[in-house]
């Protein structure tokens, strides 16, 4: 046991302590050495444990434009600001992981103790941690140095320049290959590697490498995209074909519960999650989405469909709805994904008021409903979901539409399955084919083809169903649409100055005015009233503002005086990647700099 013990501790201790200089150099494990370890199929699963700190959920999209802003300090909002250069950047620094990954793969051949297919399937987890590391490296960089192996320091390799990026993704789909036919089926409490999270990983990352090379003609690649997307539709049939999952409940409520609930191990939605476990003090930072750093956007907002199906953005005052009429008659997912009027954070509590400085549309997905679930920071008690059938279903209509096999049964037994869950209406293909949405066709221009309309109601499906979930700059940048990273985005209208209600009980709770001498528009309300309201300037008292103004001047959206002061601009190819920061090229003069960066 002492022996398990140092190995988990070595694992962690990689992890933190990496540094940029010697990330390739590190001998791994000093408190073991394979002549003590690598016999058993125990001693292969302690090792492999120390890969699931590389996976994890997440709950927020910040940096796309499904946030009206973001305080923190985003990598993209940086790229699009003009704040990142090779000398500033970060990254670059999570080497140690490969490393720890490949000696495990080079010391397998050791274990003595144990049959073939138990050994396999931990080499198949192993392998599956590497494809995801080169996936978001070639997403990030594009060319990398592929590494099959843990080398020491006199290993010239290490200097090696970039490999291309379609030796580095046939690399990854060998190891995805081989983890799905290795890995176990088995679920349990679904916070293991089974094969069906291979599968996940494998739709995912190969919907995103098909995509990206459709779509981005700067890495020559776009006649070999296909066999990535049928990949995609092979991984997410096999998922589909299983009868191990399907999608959770049949209402909106049933929808939100999947992102605030203490426990997802018998949820049939779920391929993988994050559990929580109070007892053992395992939670998460969850209640930070409400009002925290970050809202959401007034683009997202819009687009959700009215609940009869219809488009929301074709209703002819759809951009000045108020704050309030904007939920009326929606997508039950909409409510579920914003604060909406008259939500209580306590059940004897009074109505939440969103922040107008954020633009008054607050993230309320995954946000724990249960106030006994909300116990600080690290302790908000709910298990999040990594890979769940939703998104399976999603990647298999997109790679189908993408690939123009996409049938009306294929609709059917995928987006419209999701519709249904909440009570919307199906996706017709003929219908949405003959009459693609103006306003979706704007954000998405270089779609085109037999299956434009389809494939822009796909990427609507997407990003609501998906929305909160991590995925959306990826697919911002897979589909080639980087302007909209760039966009001023905006929050909610406000039809003119003056005391405003947010909550929905027809009592204002705000008021916006030009100045703190313009209480006249205050003038009538009654006395509590007044008390209570929460007082923002587009011009305060020192000539500074509260961070955002009104787009028509005394009426309009929020929108955000940071975006004012600080130019937003996306330069194609450049920004679809990072540059290698300038301390790794030194030491590896080999490298080179992706796409436009210096």
């Amino acid at each position: 046991m002492k022996v398990k013990k140092y190995i988990l501790i070595s694992l962690v201790g990689l992890g933190l302590t990496a540094c940029e200089s010697d990330f390739l150099e590190r001998t791994p494990l000093t408190e073991i050495t394979e002549s003590d370890f690598f016999k058993t199929v125990t001693d292969l699963e302690t090792y492999t444990n120390g890969f699931y700190g590389y996976i994890g959920p997440s709950y927020n999209d910040t940096g796309s434009d499904n946030d009206a802003i973001y305080t923190g300090s985003s990598t993209i909002n940086q790229v699009v600001a003009g704040n990142i250069s090779s000398s500033n950047v970060g990254g670059w620094d999570d080497w140690s992981q490969l490393r720890s990954i490949n000696y495990f793969l080079q010391h397998t051949g050791n274990v003595t103790e144990g049959n073939a297919e138990d050994v396999e399937h931990y080499i198949g987890i192993a392998r599956f941690f590497r494809a995801r590391f080169y996936a978001d490296k070639v997403m990030t960089y594009s060319d990398v140095p592929w590494y099959n192996k843990a080398m020491g320091t006199d290993d010239q390799d290490m200097y090696k320049p970039c490999d291309p990026r379609a030796l580095v993704m046939d690399s990854v789909m060998n190891d995805l290959q081989y983890s799905v036919d290795h890995i176990k089926e088995e679920l349990g409490t679904r916070t293991r590697i089974s094969r069906w999270a291979a599968l996940a990983s494998m739709a995912r990352i190969c919907l995103n490498e098909g995509t990206f090379r459709k779509y981005h003609e700067e890495l020559g690649l776009q006649n070999d995209y296909q066999r990535f997307l049928e990949k995609a539709v092979w991984a997410c049939e096999e998922i589909m074909n299983s009868g191990e999952f399907s999608l959770y409940g049949n209402s909106g409520a049933d929808y939100g519960t999947l992102f605030n609930t203490p426990s997802l191990d018998s949820n049939p939605e779920i391929i993988l999650q994050r559990a929580s476990d109070e007892a053992l003090g395992v939670g998460n930072d969850t209640h930070s989405v409400m009002g925290w750093q970050w809202a959401l956007s007034r683009s997202l907002m819009e687009s959700y469909l009215m609940a009869d199906g219809s488009r929301f953005t074709d209703q002819p005052d759809y951009a000045s709805k108020s704050f309030t009429e904007v939920f009326d008659g929606r997508d039950p997912r909409l409510a579920e994904t914003f604060v909406y009027p008259g939500f209580k954070q306590t059940e004897a509590g009074n109505a939440y008021v969103p922040k107008v400085t954020f633009g008054c549309y607050d993230q309320l997905k995954f946000y724990p409903r249960d106030e006994n679930l909300r116990q600080g920071w690290g302790r908000n008690f709910t298990s999040l979901p990594i890979f769940r059938y939703a998104e399976v279903l999603l990647t298999y209509a997109e790679a189908k539409a993408e690939l123009e096999t996409l049938t009306q049964s294929d609709i059917d037994n995928s987006i419209n399955l999701i519709r249904t869950r909440v009570q919307m209406p199906g996706l017709d293909m003929a219908q949405a084919n003959a009459n693609p949405d103006s306003w979706l066709a704007e954000q998405y221009p270089n779609v085109s083809g037999p299956n434009r309309g389809v494939i822009l109601e796909i990427r609507r499906e997407r990003r609501v169903e998906m929305a909160c979930e991590g995925l959306r700059a990826t697919d911002i940048k897979r589909w080639a649409v980087g302007d909209l990273f760039a966009l001023n985005n905006e929050g909610a209208y406000i039809p003119a100055l003056g005391a405003i209600d947010l909550t929905g009980d027809a009592r204002e709770d705000v008021a916006i005015l030009a100045n703190p001498a313009d209480s006249v528009r205050l003038a009538g309300l009654p006395a509590d009233v007044k008390a209570g309201l929460t007082l923002y300037y587009l011009e305060k008292a020192d000539g500074t503002d509260d961070g955002f103004y009104l787009t028509e001047g005394d009426h309009g959206h929020i929108g955000f005086t940071s975006y004012q002061q600080v130019p937003r601009h996306f330069e194609s190819p450049m920004h679809y990647y990072l540059p290698i920061p300038l301390t790794q090229v030194k030491l590896n003069p080999n490298l080179e700099q992706p796409f436009g960066w210096e």
